[in-house]
């Protein structure tokens, strides 16, 4: 039964890169590695994958979509959290419009809760990172 009280983070960031670099950092695993996460992930779906999340463990993660410079979609934490990570962009005159959406945290367990809470502050960091590495 899924649960009664879900909770979502969505953060929207401008970067001055072309959805092409964008779409790399997403999915290739040597520039995923430095802005956020090891893992072997790839844009095709039904492809699983683990991602080294440090001191919070290694979470297993399934491509649900790829759309590639459009949008990429996972299941993040499967068995644990099981939430959804979902990079959508958008390309403009100056860059790449990025929009995340994790999705899917059970506000009704502590573990939902920390999860929810842990990944809002830490999602706006994450990005900024990503920004970082692709402005070397």
């Amino acid at each position: 039964m899924p649960p009664s009280n879900t909770g979502r983070v969505q953060i929207e960031r401008h970067v001055r890169h072309e959805v092409s670099r964008v779409w790399q950092a997403l999915t290739d695993p040597t520039v995923h590695v430095e802005w956020w996460a090891a893992g072997n992930i790839s844009p095709v779906v039904g492809h699983r994958f683990d991602l080294d999340m440090g001191a919070w463990g290694t979470q297993a993660c399934e491509v649900i979509e790829a759309d590639p410079g459009h949008r990429l979609a996972y299941r993040f934490a499967v068995g644990v959290l099981d939430t959804t990570v979902a990079w959508d962009l958008r390309a403009d005159d100056t860059g790449t419009s990025v929009t995340l959406t994790h999705d899917g945290f059970d506000l009704d367990t502590a573990l939902g809760r920390q999860g929810y809470e842990g990944m809002g502050r830490g999602w706006p960091g994450v990005l900024a990172r990503m920004d970082a590495v692709l402005s070397k």
